[in-house]
């Protein structure tokens, strides 16, 4: 069995105030909590810096210039794993995400520490219905991708992963970098023998007058998406004979 040791990790871009309110939410609920601000340029990496000065839980890495979610989220893993520890919650920056859930979610990776515990969205009236009705599209290649091993949500960024075996996927291409990090994460671990498991997590986009914002841009994603899960299909084909073994395996 793994000895679990887990961190809370959330990479910001631009995030605004908002990232205040998220790593106060994130810190109430774990001790350790590390920010990886991704070249933001609206003063937040000066605030965060000051807030860590007076908490010992929380910890500030700063990279000079934008590499996107999946390189802050690789350098968080890096140093993660240079410090030991063995599982890394994900949670975005914008205030969508459950920062009450973290206990209940840092569990279940603690009871399964093999597994990647994925949260699935529980959307309210205030998601967009058009990003609601994509989201389907990709959720839909991951499964076939990974002969339907149990993704609930390709894209919920709210997870545990193990860092083990993530870092050494990030490490061996140079894909995920961007917004496709979190789809070609799961589908990757899954075909490494990684068990999803799903926990329900409630989703809440803010709107601008509560200080949400969104870097998520309909075509340069969409097509990003596009090609990520063209490179994914390539390799689900190769691996094919192997995931019908692993798929009729088990239960």
């Amino acid at each position: 069995m793994t000895r679990v040791t887990s961190i809370v990790l959330i990479p910001s871009y631009n995030t605004g105030p908002i990232l205040y309110q998220s790593v106060a939410a994130a810190r109430a609920q774990w001790p350790e909590v590390w920010v990886v601000v991704d070249g933001s340029t609206d003063g937040t990496a000066e605030g965060l810096r000051q807030l860590a000065e007076n908490d010992a839980g929380l910890r500030l890495m700063v990279l000079p210039t934008n590499s996107g979610k999946g390189a802050a989220v690789l350098y968080g893993l890096s140093a993660a794993a240079a410090e030991g520890v063995s599982h890394v919650l994900t949670m975005d920056a914008d205030g969508q995400h459950p920062a009450e859930l973290i206990p209940a979610f840092m569990q279940a990776a603690a009871e399964h520490p093999d597994c990647m515990i994925l949260g699935r969205p529980v959307f309210d009236a205030s998601a967009p219905l058009l990003r609601v009705r994509g989201r389907r599209v990709s959720n839909w290649w991951a499964n076939l991708e990974t002969l339907w091993m149990g993704i609930g949500d390709s894209l919920f960024g709210f997870r545990v992963y193990p860092v083990a075996p993530l870092l050494d996927i990030m490490r061996r291409q140079r894909w995920m970098r961007r917004f496709d990090f979190d789809p070609e994460a799961v589908v990757r671990l899954a075909w490494r023998g990684v068990r999803p498991i799903n926990l329900d997590a409630p989703v809440r986009y803010l709107s601008k007058d509560e200080g949400g914002s969104s870097h998520f841009d309909y075509w340069r994603d969409n097509v990003l998406l596009t090609w990520m899960h063209t490179r994914l299909v390539l390799g689900f084909v190769a691996r094919l004979p192997w995931l019908l073994r692993m798929r009729m395996a088990r239960p």
